[in-house]
């Protein structure tokens, strides 16, 4: 098959769910290209230059913050690559109301539509996030390809994007496109709410690679520190202030604590001031963004991982942190909160454990169990990595796409 996949930016450190997917069809022998914005990153996955995946990416134009620099651009476009392609002069006055249907503005047609005018014919177009399932939707509408346009949601294309938008975004989308792929029982629900027929719908999870993530049975360490780590993106609904607030109230009766923090992001500031205004700055280190070698090293040392997720201030959800699969594949036990899909994956009281968002108290409690326990830690372990080989297992989730998409193209 000949694969399309479209996503936000390209390369991103944090989203391997992604590139576990790409990696895994092209083993599988399938064709796959890959359709972004640009990425900013500095580190890259390995993964990335194994797989020459650079050569195969075509990146979007990225509009201008100013709707009317955006909108001159967009004419400059289309006049410039309309002697080479003058379809897109009758796109841009014809495909208004498609993008209007879509919740498009019209003066995107030339930044999404041109990667697509060079490139070969495909069998599918994967969607990852709902904004992109747009802009499947649009290459559909306009017969730039023929392809099964499919949409996986996440998170905060169901909950934020959905939240400022006046109306339904996905109302035309449900309709042109032929599958959706929610990564939890939880979105399906949402998207069944929206008015997508359930028919069209598959709970389709993100997954690991257990063979990159060996099982480590956790027992405690020689020199008497327990070790808890989070990995994330430092944005709200990741709830890391909630973290080390938690930490910081069992550093004060507990002296023995690590609290390692991989990930950057917008609010590291603030979590620094958080920490020093706290005191734990000998407690909680803010290690920033990690290549996933280094990632997998901290793990290996950690006795617990803590991701303490929340519902920001706007909407904004998480859906399934992959971490959490990660640290349960490599036999730690974890200790997260009743958000999203999480308690999907989390057994509470089997796996991990499970409070309520931003309740501090019981964050603390339980992370305070699971140091007075040790003898958990391995029961726990085990727990976690059987559920992970057997649910979230990305080699047999890779077959189901193989699957979906065969499935989808014998119809």
């Amino acid at each position: 098959m000949k694969i399309a996949f479209i996503v936000n930016n390209f390369p991103v450190l944090s989203q391997t769910f992604i590139l576990n997917q790409i990696t895994g069809l092209i083993e599988n022998g399938h064709e796959v290209d890959i359709y972004a914005a640009p990425s900013n990153e500095l580190k890259i996955h390995s993964d990335i230059k194994k797989f020459h995946l650079i050569q195969h990416t075509y990146y979007f134009s990225i509009p201008s913050k100013n709707h009317v620099v955006t909108l001159l651009r967009s004419l400059r476009l289309t006049l410039v690559n309309s002697w080479k392609y003058p379809i897109l002069i009758n796109w841009l006055f014809n495909g208004i109301n498609y993008t209007k249907q879509l919740s498009l503005p019209a003066w995107l047609i030339p930044y999404i539509v041109l990667p697509f005018l060079s490139t070969k014919q495909y069998d599918i177009i994967y969607c990852h996030f709902g904004p992109n399932g747009l802009k499947g939707a649009l290459l559909k509408k306009l017969g730039l390809t023929k392809g099964k346009v499919v949409t996986t949601f996440h998170g905060y294309d169901i909950t934020k994007y959905v939240e400022k938008s006046r109306q339904n975004p996905y109302k035309h989308l449900f309709e042109v496109g032929d599958i959706f792929l929610p990564i939890s029982e939880h979105w399906k629900n949402k998207l069944i709410d929206l008015g997508c027929d359930e028919k069209k719908i598959i709970v389709h999870h993100m997954g690991v690679d257990c063979q990159k993530f060996s099982f480590t049975p956790r027992y405690p360490s020689n020199d008497g520190k327990v070790r808890i780590v989070s990995v994330a993106r430092l944005v709200e609904k990741k709830g890391i202030e909630y973290g080390i607030r938690a930490i910081a109230k069992l550093a004060k009766a507990n002296q023995s604590i690590e609290y390692n923090v991989i990930g950057d992001g917008p609010l590291r500031s603030d979590l620094d001031d958080l920490i020093k205004q706290l005191g734990v700055e000998n407690t909680v280190k803010l290690l920033g963004w990690k290549e996933q070698d280094e990632v997998v090293e901290v793990l290996n040392k950690s006795h617990v991982l803590l991701a303490p997720s929340i519902t920001s201030q706007d909407g904004d959800q998480e859906g399934i942190p992959v971490v959490l699969m990660e640290a349960m594949a490599m036999g730690i036990p974890v200790v997260s909160t009743q958000h999203s899909g999480i308690p999907e994956l989390v057994q509470d009281g089997v796996t991990g454990f499970l409070a309520p968002e931003r309740d501090i108290d019981t964050l603390a409690e339980q992370l305070s169990y699971l140091i007075e326990h040790p003898e958990l830690w391995l029961e726990m372990g085990k727990a976690g990595r059987k559920h992970i080989e057997e649910y979230y297992n990305i080699h047999q989730l890779n077959q189901q796409l193989v699957n979906i998409y065969q499935q989808l193209l014998s119809e």
